[in-house]
């Protein structure tokens, strides 16, 4: 028996709840494939068409602008539609733009490419959107960041299956110079697509609302969604730290392959690109090791601790020569793991009503990958190691906005180092007050607060 609508993560039954997180989950693996070619294909079209560093990044501006525009209209569609429509509209979108890599690859057009990267992640965007969203409430909140974490480490797993299936099909013998095997290996992410898209249409996902959710909250006190989109600030300025984290990690991977190669070590561009699938694995095991920290670690610390270490090994790629610098640049991957799934749990917890609104904005930001390379690239052409203070710069903004959130928690209810249940501890002050007594959101937050100073 299904779930009935309006239901929230919380009351799912164990079969529901495990059945629906892995079919979502499989989603990511699906567009964490797509990203990772895309990185190796900026690479490869250098070579094909002979153009500039800062022209290949027309990939990723196509890519990650789509999620700009797009995901926007992704949330209102699941807003009124739901979940698994806006799934099978992503999937589709998906499926088509990569079957047509096929005729741009038979006649040879980069503007072909570009135009269907931009149908890719238009239909990517919308199942950022719907997955992403999905994932964080289907169940406690205080475990939120790691169910994410754990379900982003599949994309990531993805991540280094691209760039090493290109390192032997892209770069070696006559397809080096030649976009035969470009089009096969998308030939086959489209069928990827479509069996997904039959396997959604014939399984039963259960409906969680944002009027749900906006209940749960109500019953505890909790009334944020109350305010308008626009006062939703933990929204807005997490969606200012996504749009600048993503530009930065789109960039430290755009020019990974190229970073490698110029540190003039003797590093050929077959075997930067498998460096750079070992430099996604450390990204992979990274966000499992996430996982583990977070179930115990309260996620806004946990960022603020991975955003400062990310600035600190970024500074290390653009200075340090050599082996030094590649070292750095292995280090930066790992610390950029939870960083993406963290910042989207902390942006959109407690929206009630506009989960599926603050969804699409912090989404939207992943935008921000589609003007960080063109603006790294600029400073490539001359210099690839010192092109890497570009992407420090978007780290020390997620690093403001994870700091922020530590700061805003401790002023409202004391400092946390392990995570918890915000809705459940909530749900135990009310009970203890009565039935017939109400209790507004500051009155809990100063009961917090005299509850933290009696412990010191």
């Amino acid at each position: 028996m299904g779930a009935p609508v309006g239901t929230t993560g919380a009351q799912l039954s164990r079969s529901q709840w495990a059945f629906a997180f892995a079919l979502v989950t499989s989603l990511f693996f699906t567009w964490g494939f797509a990203y990772g070619l895309l990185d190796v294909l900026n690479a490869h079209f250098q070579e094909v068409f002979q153009i500039t560093k800062l022209q290949s990044t027309l990939l990723q501006l196509a890519y990650f602008g789509a999620y700009f525009v797009f995901a926007p209209a992704a949330s209102v569609l699941m807003d009124k539609h739901g979940y698994k429509k806006g799934i099978h509209v992503g999937l589709t979108l998906y499926s088509l733009g990569a079957i047509f890599f096929w005729p741009s690859a038979k006649f040879q057009k980069y503007g072909g490419f570009v135009g269907c990267t931009f149908v890719i992640g238009c239909g990517l965007s919308t199942l950022e959107v719907a997955a992403n969203s999905y994932i964080t409430v289907l169940g406690t909140p205080k475990y939120a960041a790691a169910r994410l974490n754990f379900s982003q480490g599949f994309q990531g797993v993805a991540s280094f299956a691209g760039p090493m299936i290109a390192s032997r099909w892209f770069f070696l013998g006559k397809n080096a110079t030649s976009l035969d095997t470009v089009q096969w290996v998308y030939l086959a992410v489209a069928g990827l697509g479509l069996i997904l898209n039959i396997l959604f249409y014939f399984c039963p996902l259960p409906e969680i609302t944002g009027d749900a959710l906006a209940q749960e909250m109500h019953e505890v006190g909790l009334s944020n969604d109350e305010e308008p989109f626009w006062k939703q600030y933990k929204c807005i300025f997490g969606w200012i730290a996504q749009t600048a984290y993503v530009g930065a990690q789109v960039g430290v991977a755009s020019f990974a392959v190229n970073y490698m190669v110029d540190q003039n070590i003797g590093i050929s561009k077959s075997h930067a690109s498998q460096l750079f699938s070992y430099c996604q694995i450390t990204f992979t095991v990274g966000r499992f090791v996430g996982v583990g920290l977070l179930n115990f670690i309260d996620p806004a610390l946990l960022l603020s601790i991975y955003a400062i270490a990310c600035s600190a090994f970024c500074l290390g790629v653009s200075f340090s020569p050599g082996a030094a610098g590649i070292g750095c640049l292995f280090t930066l991957f790992f610390f950029e793991s939870i960083c993406y799934p963290v910042i989207f749990t902390l942006a959109t917890k407690n929206l009630g009503k506009w989960t599926k609104t603050g969804s699409g904005l912090i989404v939207m930001g992943v935008g921000g990958g589609a003007w960080y390379p063109p603006a790294q690239g600029s400073i490539a052409n001359s210099n690839t190691r010192i092109s890497y203070l570009v992407p420090f710069s978007g780290y020390v903004a997620m690093a403001i906005y994870a700091i922020g959130m530590v700061i805003d928690q401790t002023v409202k209810g004391g400092f946390r180092f392990r995570t918890v249940d915000e809705i459940a501890e909530r749900k135990k002050h009310v009970d203890a007050l009565g039935p017939k007594e109400k209790v507004s959101d500051d009155e809990l937050d100063k009961k917090d607060e005299v509850v933290y100073v009696e412990n010191v």
